[in-house]
């Protein structure tokens, strides 16, 4: 395993969603030793009517509207935990979605709490990212280094396609869902007809 990457700091975090969202795709994310390559992300801001603080803030919301950098983890279907940033500033309510990663390390351990060998699916959606690293509800309104998150700065330059998000059903339009161009790794391909 080589040594991974320094850190991205809380300024890193500390900008419009859509921006953070940009820019993290080709950093390293890890926990207890597991991680790899983030390869998708989807931004959501609190004037948006498909982020969950666009009606203010609330018992479920509350992590979002914490310093950049915070952890907001909650849970979908009642079944999947889904890992999210905190961005822009305090008071905000934006996040960064973290929708798939390229696994690289401790797949041994995301093999065993998947369920599966398959290491394209290991993290390839939100639910199953959360899943194979271990992550809980247990770390949600946490900050990254309290939490044992990692977050490291990239090591080359992805290209990157921005895309309407998946999976919701207000602000479609938007292309606020970044994914590293060529990843067999991604949740959903990019759409053939993305030029972006």
């Amino acid at each position: 395993m080589t040594p991974r990457a320094r850190a991205v700091g809380r300024a890193f975090f500390d900008r419009p969603p859509e921006a953070v969202a940009a820019d993290i795709i080709g950093c390293g994310l890890s926990f207890q030793g597991s991680g790899g390559i983030i390869v998708e992300a989807e931004a959501y801001g609190q004037q948006d009517p498909a982020s969950h603080s666009f009606r203010g803030e609330t018992p479920r919301s509350r992590a979002m509207f914490g310093p950049p950098g915070t952890i907001y983890v909650y849970l979908i279907h009642g079944l999947h935990w889904c890992l999210n940033l905190v961005a822009e500033g305090r008071g905000t309510g934006a996040a960064v979605l973290i929708r798939a990663i390229e696994p690289t390390h401790g797949l041994d351990a995301m093999r065993r709490r998947r369920g599966l060998e398959d290491d394209r699916l290991l993290c390839a959606g939100p639910g199953r990212l959360t899943q194979a690293l271990g992550i809980t509800g247990a770390l949600n309104g946490l900050p990254l280094r309290s939490a044992g998150v990692h977050v490291g700065r990239r090591r080359e330059q992805p290209q990157i396609a921005r895309v309407p998000r998946i999976g919701i059903s207000q602000a479609t339009d938007l292309p606020w869902r970044m994914v590293a161009r060529g990843s067999r790794f991604v949740s959903r391909p990019i759409p053939r007809s993305t030029s972006a």
